[in-house]
């Protein structure tokens, strides 16, 4: 997956009306990458009849702007328009709405992985060459939350239904921060909430929303802010679990005391015995070479 630096040259809107319809999302475009992220979560793919169609893209009034840079990196005829109706969440919502028929467009957003219909568990990252950041900024700004929790916590957020999208966010953020998750659904309603705070929030809102992308303003503007928070003198640094490998399994598998074993490996009896303990009741693999 392809990565462009903050200050590589840009790809701006001016360039992009210049461009023809064969570089038409270039994921390895920063901007394009991010619009397909945005498209992914909050884009929909309608079939018509024979060859007939469109993707529409709805959002608050408030962001109508990026629906205008869409449309900027669009060579084919789209409308963006302002509507205002009632919803089950207000009684009137102003809301903006870009669509674009074009088969040929269409045809492209489809094979890159936007389906027609129903795709919340479905979408998955591209396949092809990416920028992998700016494509899961594109996911935060349109199905992600960023900002202080009640507590005055900086946090970065993101909702998905897809399992490949979950492992592409978490796979990247352990990349940059080295922060580990675990894939679990939400019981309640099969979704995943991916949450992190702190210094890591803190250095992901800097990674992805870096000085010149597209981006929504709001969500920019928050990111810069986290910048200036710092961690209480009196509040415990993070600690970042240490994973256990066969090595050391090996090692506590053979060894008759636990307090020993401890010793050896640098680790809590503690943490000896609750390891021995899933290791032999199954609850993790048993290590290579065993």
């Amino acid at each position: 997956m392809a990565e462009r630096e903050p200050n590589a040259h840009q790809f701006t809107l001016d360039d992009a009306l210049g461009v023809g319809t064969t570089s038409f999302m270039d994921l390895t475009v920063p901007e394009y990458a991010y619009m397909f992220g945005f498209l992914q979560a909050d884009g929909h793919l309608h079939q018509g009849p024979g060859q007939k169609g469109r993707l529409a893209v709805e959002v608050n009034v408030r962001d109508i702007d990026i629906l205008h840079a869409f449309q900027k990196l669009t060579p084919y005829n789209s409308s963006v328009r302002e509507r205002i109706r009632s919803t089950n969440f207000a009684a009137t919502h102003h809301s903006a709405l870009w669509t674009l028929c074009s088969l040929e467009a269409r045809t492209r957003i489809n094979e890159l992985g936007l389906p027609y219909g129903r795709k919340s568990f479905t979408i998955t990252a591209p396949t092809s060459d990416f920028s992998v950041r700016d494509y899961i900024r594109g996911l935060i700004d349109a199905d992600g939350s960023l900002g202080y929790t009640a507590k005055g916590f900086p946090f970065l957020s993101l909702t998905t239904a897809s399992t490949a999208i979950a492992t592409c966010l978490i796979s990247h953020v352990k990349t940059v921060t080295s922060a580990e998750r675990v894939l679990n659904r939400n019981s309640r309603d099969g979704i995943y909430n991916i949450f992190y705070a702190m210094e890591t929030a803190q250095k992901l809102a800097q990674h992805f929303y870096y000085p010149g992308c597209l981006s929504l303003a709001r969500k920019h503007a928050i990111a810069d802010s986290l910048a200036a928070w710092s961690r209480p003198p009196e509040m415990r640094a993070v600690h970042t679990r240490r994973r256990w490998n066969d090595r050391e399994d090996l090692i506590l598998l053979r060894s008759d005391n636990c307090a020993l074993a401890a010793q050896e490996l640098g680790r809590t009896e503690t943490s000896c015995n609750l390891r021995l303990w899933r290791l032999r009741t199954g609850q993790v693999p048993m290590p290579h070479g065993r």
